[in-house]
């Protein structure tokens, strides 16, 4: 019998197994980091802001400003700043030598982000010479209002911002499991945004949409509200760009937040869209170190994957998990819950003004776990923890394929996605 070798992120290595050749229906990546740039990384991201899309150049819109605030991703996110701010600045300061100029770093609902993970995101240079003022989305005081979103969420964004001349922002672009991708937009809503908001925007009825999926803009209510939030504080122009699996620009874009976003997106899209036969054991990661420390992280690969298993069928998520669980309150409702469908029913049935940090979390992996059986391979300390939360644990991809197989007909079909979170899945 004619085997084929897979392998899939995993912690900082790889696992690795065979499977019948005959039962697959394919191995499906991105091909982003097969993408080669036609341009060293500096040059992208200058001829991006030679090149505005939608906009007038970041230097005409520097001559008639007094005050600037630059909206920076946090040490959540691996935007390469240390690339796009030089650049940034100097346009700006050349264009109009002036301007007070502030670094607002997006937290959302995230801690505060440390001296140290700025410098290890801008540089020393930057961090002692520029104004950095760090979001706080519990601060009212430092939060204005902007009237509602159309999902009918106040809309409270951080004052500096709202009360600026001239609103930039930096970002990425990566396929998101409920947003539909990251950046543009999302620099206000999450970025700084108060906490409030930001749940009003992840609020049940909006993750249960089937628009709220990775790839997916059109008719996405998230998107929606994002990009009002954005329009709103008069975000007036993005530097966003693609990144490898190194961390190392491909591509950017620059211009109008929804314009040059959008261009960004379809620029991606057509790299990382794969289109996969529905199946019915899907192996998926999250891609190794960092993303698959903890179980909450590990939902986006589980996402994708529940995109193209069939109703019934079995998921495989391969993630170290050695945080653990990721959240408390994550893994309490999953533990205590009597049904992965009645936790999904009731958090259904929550109200937008009550929603509570990391609920969109517990929904998502409910709603996998209510249609899907779903086999960890994980750090075997977090075994007990795994079937707590109504998953089944094995400790290597073989194993986990004799038991998926023990919960498939004979000669189940098997899709291999070797890295969840950097595809989009079409069903075919």
């Amino acid at each position: 019998m004619r085997t084929t070798e897979i392998a899939v992120p995993f912690g900082r290595g790889k696992l690795e197994a065979s499977i019948a050749t005959g039962r697959l229906n394919g191995v499906f990546v991105s091909g982003v980091n097969e993408y080669r740039p036609p341009a060293g990384e500096n040059e992208l991201v200058s001829a991006a802001l030679d090149a505005p899309i939608g906009s007038l150049s970041v230097e005409e819109l520097a001559t008639v400003a007094r005050r600037a605030v630059v909206i920076a991703s946090d040490h959540t996110r691996p935007v390469p700043s240390k690339i796009i701010f030089p650049e940034l600045l100097r346009r700006l300061r050349r264009a109009n030598p002036a301007l007070e100029l502030t670094i607002l770093i997006a937290t959302g609902c995230h801690r505060e982000t440390t001296r140290a993970e700025l410098v290890g995101k801008f540089g020393e240079e930057i961090v002692d010479r520029e104004k950095i003022v760090v979001h706080d989305g519990r601060d009212e005081a430092a939060l204005v209002s902007l009237g509602r979103l159309p999902s009918g969420a106040e809309l409270r964004v951080n004052r500096l911002a709202a009360e600026t001349d001239l609103l930039l922002s930096e970002g990425f672009i990566e396929p998101h499991f409920f947003a539909g991708f990251s950046g543009g937009r999302k620099s206000v809503l999450p970025g700084i945004a108060a906490v409030k908001t930001v749940l009003g925007n992840h609020c049940a009825q909006f993750i249960a949409s089937p628009y709220a999926r990775a790839g997916v803009l059109e008719n996405n209510p998230l998107h929606r509200d994002m990009v009002f939030a954005a329009r709103a504080a008069r975000l007036n122009f993005i530097v966003n760009v693609v990144i490898n699996a190194e961390k190392q620009v491909i591509h950017a874009v620059a211009g109008d937040p929804v314009e040059a976003h959008l261009a960004g997106c379809a620029w991606l899209k057509q790299l990382c869209g794969v289109r996969v036969p529905e199946s019915d054991i899907v192996i998926t990661s999250n891609g190794g170190y960092p993303l698959d420390q903890n179980i909450y992280q590990s939902v986006k690969g589980m996402s994708t994957a529940e995109t193209v298993c069939r109703s019934g069928g079995v998921i495989i998520m391969a993630a170290a998990c050695s945080d653990g669980h990721g959240g408390e309150s994550f893994h309490r409702q999953l533990r205590e819950a009597s049904s992965p469908a009645e936790l999904l029913r009731q958090i259904e049935a929550v109200p937008q003004d009550r929603t509570v940090p990391d609920q969109w979390e517990v929904q998502i992996l409910a709603r996998i776990l209510s249609r899907h059986k779903v086999i960890m391979v994980c750090d075997p300390a977090q075994a007990a923890l795994v079937r707590e939360m109504g998953m089944e644990f094995a400790a290597d991809l073989p194993s986990a394929l004799e038991l998926a197989d023990r919960m498939t007909a004979p000669n189940a079909r098997i899709a291999v996605l070797p890295d969840g979170v950097s595809v989009i899945a079409e069903k075919i």
